[in-house]
């Protein structure tokens, strides 16, 4: 039979294997380096990888294909390790993360300061565009260069927010592609921005007015600019 199926460019895959982990029916897995569909009949034709690939590898064709077996995708998932991925990679599973809270202490008197991180991954160029955390969250967009110049970063921005880092000038890749994805498939309340003063960190700032553009999207935004020496300027 002829269906639409997912295709991937070996040539644009870079192995990151965030298609991989993206995909729910485990039909890509990563060999020899890069993204491969594995089991055709796994593969449901909707595309959740697509969002999640940072260079575009993937796209859509219309091919002759065995039919998608859902009972055969439910038995795969029953039957594999609650920790197996199919990316062969745990850095790019996602996860949310809970906390409890400690009630024995202070944990901010002489002890060690609690991390406020909520989910997993946080580089923007591996996490998938539909993850469930996504939905209703206040979302954090920041250069990766501010967490070190601004002490208490933990605390006054990844707090009570779903965090995603990268930097525009080092990481080859147009951030406002996934941006716009994010945006425009989930229900993400407000978006704040931090970077550092130095000029190349705008493109974080253009990434996210690009995005929000292109998803069609009214949502609240603030930026935040850190200072080199690790004060907020504005």
């Amino acid at each position: 039979m002829k269906r639409k199926m997912i295709k991937i460019d070996k040539e644009k895959c870079n192995g990151c294997g965030a298609c991989a982990a993206a995909c729910h029916e485990g039909a890509i897995a990563m060999t020899g380096g890069k993204a491969r569909l594995v089991r055709e009949d796994y593969c449901d034709g909707l595309g959740d990888c697509l969002p999640a690939c940072p260079t575009g590898a993937i796209s859509f064709e219309v091919r002759e294909a065995p039919a998608y077996d859902r009972a055969a995708v439910l038995a795969a998932k029953k039957k594999a390790e609650p920790d197996a991925l199919p990316c062969g990679c745990p850095g790019t599973q996602g996860r949310a993360i809970r906390r409890e809270q400690c009630a024995c202490c202070d944990c901010a008197g002489g002890r060690e300061a609690e991390s406020r991180l909520s989910q997993w991954p946080v580089q923007i160029r591996l996490v998938a565009g539909n993850a469930p955390y996504f939905d209703g969250a206040n979302l954090l967009v920041a250069a990766d260069c501010t967490a070190y110049a601004f002490g208490n970063f933990h605390e006054k921005f990844i707090q009570g927010r779903v965090t995603l880092i990268g930097c525009p000038k080092l990481d080859d890749v147009d951030y406002a592609e996934k941006l716009t994805a994010i945006f425009r498939e989930n229900d993400i309340r407000s978006v704040t921005v931090v970077r550092m003063e130095v000029p190349c960190c705008g493109g974080m700032e253009k990434a996210v007015t690009r995005a929000l553009q292109a998803s069609g999207r009214q949502i609240p935004v603030q930026v935040v600019t850190i200072s080199v020496n690790g004060k907020i300027l504005s």
